[in-house]
């Protein structure tokens, strides 16, 4: 039983270090399908916006490891299926307690930083949901205020400092998964 979840602020990196791990046989558990899931629910367009409110409700309603509880479900159907799973968007330190907990050694964090400047670049750069500077700035306090995002960060198991290219991301989340399911 092997889980890994990738952390990180906006833009840094997590999504391209998840399609690396889902291409070498990891089960995907995206924490944000719950909240695209609620905003079409609600009849809403999907943006920033309508996205972080959303995810501000769902704790609201659930707690601050609304996510984590939430998935745990596709979590356990991913261990049986695969025995490996890869979380994306994993964000609130009460998440990362809670997963903690209950998988132990079973469970690491990697964390991916990029600077402010790098990330804002790739953010308003991405084809789908392109945000602005001003955007990316308020996300990111939103995201460390109302949401703990800190607090996995800072608990990460191992941190990839993803400034480079996509082939030097690649090389170390190889690196760092292979050496985890080997274990």
């Amino acid at each position: 039983m092997k889980i890994v979840a990738l952390v990180g602020m906006p833009g840094s990196g997590k999504t391209e270090a998840v399609k690396f791990a889902v291409d070498n046989g990891f089960y995907r558990v995206y924490f944000g399908d719950i909240t695209m899931e609620a905003v079409k629910e609600a009849g809403l367009p999907i943006n920033e916006a309508n996205e972080r409110s959303m995810r501000e409700q769902i704790r609201k309603a659930h707690g601050m490891d609304a996510y984590a509880k939430l998935s745990l479900p596709k979590i356990e159907e991913g261990l049986r299926k695969v025995g490996k799973v890869v979380i994306e968007s994993m964000y609130s330190f009460e998440e990362y307690m809670l997963l903690k907990k209950k998988f132990g050694n079973g469970f690491i964090v990697i964390a991916i930083y990029a600077s402010p400047k790098v990330r804002y670049s790739r953010l308003g750069n991405r084809p789908i949901r392109p945000l602005t500077p001003k955007e990316c700035e308020s996300r990111d306090v939103a995201q460390l205020e109302n949401l703990h995002q800190g607090g996995p960060i800072a608990m990460a198991d191992f941190t990839i400092i993803n400034e480079g290219s996509f082939e030097e991301l690649e090389r170390s989340i190889k690196n760092l998964i292979e050496s985890f399911v080997k274990k």
